[in-house]
């Protein structure tokens, strides 16, 4: 039971932001609902929903997450500019105080100090945390402050986002219908659609899937909220890696924002992509794969124990030698020992696994 002395140490509520979080969803629901019953929802209507989905989901991952909060890698003004908008109109606040908040998420992860900690409940990370009133006082972001772009979106904040959110979409929807249908469809519609995806990073994603590069904190890898977040539910590496510019490491890990980020980079558009090293990845994962299984098995004896450790330990420092050696045969371009030491790492990894008893992505 809450007491009255945690009663008043909490913040006071943001009756605006309360009343539009609950009152938008209704809007778009019941809106795009009598367009559907009583008229019709044109097709092209329909379409503009699917890439506002993608282009303010975009203007928050790639721009908002990756690109401001994190410095995962840089981009030139037409791309931040472009960002920014749609950022906006994803209507999460600003770019300054959202990354504000995600600095100190990162820093204070699982803490009371964690603006939207999963300690304090799902639906309090979820959606419960954005009721209170927070002061923004620009902590830890002056490189954003300094951005002559982010304080021009931050300065005029509500005048871009209503546009860029309800009002440029029904401008669009006029050319083939009426200006309601694209406020209620690719607007409120949409908008509810983002917020609540968005908004399972912090609150499903810190629950259920996987933990395979730390234990050390409540973030998890879930694939089903990745697909829906283009690329954001891989969210145990994003918070061991932070500084990462990916967030599925693997080919086939659907990661829409690293592609997208990675794609520009080709035209010069974005630059200076962060990326972890290789060796680290194998080395933590590998790392902990042996400490969760001898943990498991920690009844078979304490000698027994230690020289099964330090059997691991030798051949996970073989292979990694053996992945450095084969790395730098890649970057020497000496295609004849490429496939040889290729296959030496391999064989070590697989020894490796076998010794374990457990592959290493499992």
């Amino acid at each position: 039971m809450t007491t009255q002395a945690e009663i008043k140490t909490k913040a006071p509520m943001d009756w605006v932001t309360t009343i539009f979080l609950l009152t938008s969803p209704l809007v778009g629901i019941f809106g795009s609902l009598y367009f559907y019953l009583y008229d019709t929802i044109h097709l092209g209507t329909w379409a503009l929903f699917v890439f506002y989905f993608f282009a303010t989901g975009m203007g928050i991952t790639v721009g908002y997450h990756r690109l401001f909060s994190h410095k995962a890698y840089e981009a030139k003004a037409p791309i931040k500019l472009l960002l920014l908008l749609f950022g906006a109109a994803a209507f999460q606040s600003t770019a300054l105080e959202w990354s504000e908040d995600h600095r100190i998420h990162h820093r204070f992860v699982d803490t009371d100090k964690d603006p939207y900690s999963i300690k304090k409940g799902f639906w309090f990370a979820h959606i419960g945390w954005l009721f209170r009133k927070r002061k923004y006082v620009q902590q830890g972001v002056q490189d954003l402050v300094n951005d002559p772009l982010v304080l021009w979106q931050h300065n005029h904040f509500y005048s871009i986002s209503i546009f860029m959110c309800f009002f440029l979409p029904g401008l669009i929807t006029m050319f083939w219908g009426s200006f309601l249908e694209g406020m209620f469809v690719a607007g409120f519609l949409r908008l509810f659609v983002v917020h609540q995806f968005t908004f399972f990073i912090n609150s499903a994603c810190h629950v259920w899937g996987e933990r395979t590069f730390s234990k050390e904190q409540t973030a998890r890898d879930n694939w089903i909220i990745a697909f829906f977040t283009f690329g954001e539910g891989f969210h145990n590496f994003h918070h061991e890696f932070q500084s990462d510019y990916r967030n599925g490491i693997r080919w086939f890990d659907y990661d829409p924002s690293k592609w997208m980020i990675k794609g520009l980079s080709y035209l010069g558009l974005t630059y200076n992509l962060k990326k972890v090293s290789e060796e680290k990845i194998l080395q933590k994962t590998m790392f902990l794969k042996e400490k969760e299984t001898l943990h498991k098995y920690a009844n078979v004896g304490e000698e027994k124990l230690r020289h099964w450790e330090e059997q691991l330990t030798n051949l996970r420092e073989s292979a990694l030698q053996e992945y450095q050696k084969w790395k730098q045969a890649k970057q020497s371009s000496n295609e004849s020992e490429v496939g040889v030491l290729k296959k030496n790492f391999e064989q070590t990894k697989a020894s490796w696994e076998k010794l374990l008893g457990r592959p290493l992505f499992s």
